[in-house]
């Protein structure tokens, strides 16, 4: 994907900074939040690894797992008349709207997990 960088196993967001001219990682799902800066790409995986490094020692002594962990369930709110084609759908195809979902859902982020 596009401005994600895996650092040790977690992934940070990367975005381009304007004001101060630097690139900005930014950790996604974890428990809390951890952020760097840098110029490059060396800088960002050096700066990643040391900022991940003291977020995990922090979790270590704080007894809180460093990963978020999510239910798999989430309400998507959609109009009324994409409601009625999904439901269209779902029965053309013999499938649940959940399954529907899903297939699209995963198409859509390139995975089915």
């Amino acid at each position: 994907m596009k401005n994600i960088m895996n650092i040790n196993g977690y992934d940070a967001v990367i975005t381009y900074d304007p004001e101060i001219e630097m690139f900005r990682g930014e950790f996604i799902n974890l428990n809390g939040g951890a952020d760097f800066y840098a110029s490059d790409i060396k800088g960002l995986h050096e700066e990643g690894s040391a900022s991940l490094k003291v977020f995990l020692k922090m979790c270590e002594e704080d007894g809180v797992a460093p990963k978020k962990t999510y239910s798999g369930k989430f309400n998507v709110r959609i109009s009324p008349k994409l409601h009625e084609h999904l439901v269209l759908k779902a029965s053309a195809t013999g499938k649940s709207i959940n399954q529907i979902v899903v297939e699209s859902l995963s198409s859509n982020v390139g995975s089915e997990l």
